[in-house]
């Protein structure tokens, strides 16, 4: 991502739920990556928006922690 770009909304919520659920159940970031074969350090770029999460790694991680992959986009604003 360029200096002069903020990581758009979509991504900070969806990476926000990661998050949410993430410590929800307890796990860490090394944890939560290795299961879904990333480093720790994409998933926190994950985490903050920084980054998008691919589709496949969407549902990978909606698999782990045993979520649907729609949950991450609840309540997201119109």
């Amino acid at each position: 991502m360029a200096a002069d770009q903020e990581p758009h909304l979509v991504d900070i919520h969806v990476g926000s739920r990661v998050r949410m659920r993430r410590k929800a159940m307890g796990l860490s970031q090394t944890q939560l990556a290795d299961s879904v074969g990333i480093t720790f350090q994409q998933l926190q770029k994950y985490e903050r928006g920084a980054n998008r999460i691919s589709a496949s790694k969407l549902h990978a991680l909606a698999h782990v922690l045993t979520t649907s992959v729609s949950w991450f986009f609840d309540g997201l604003p119109d």
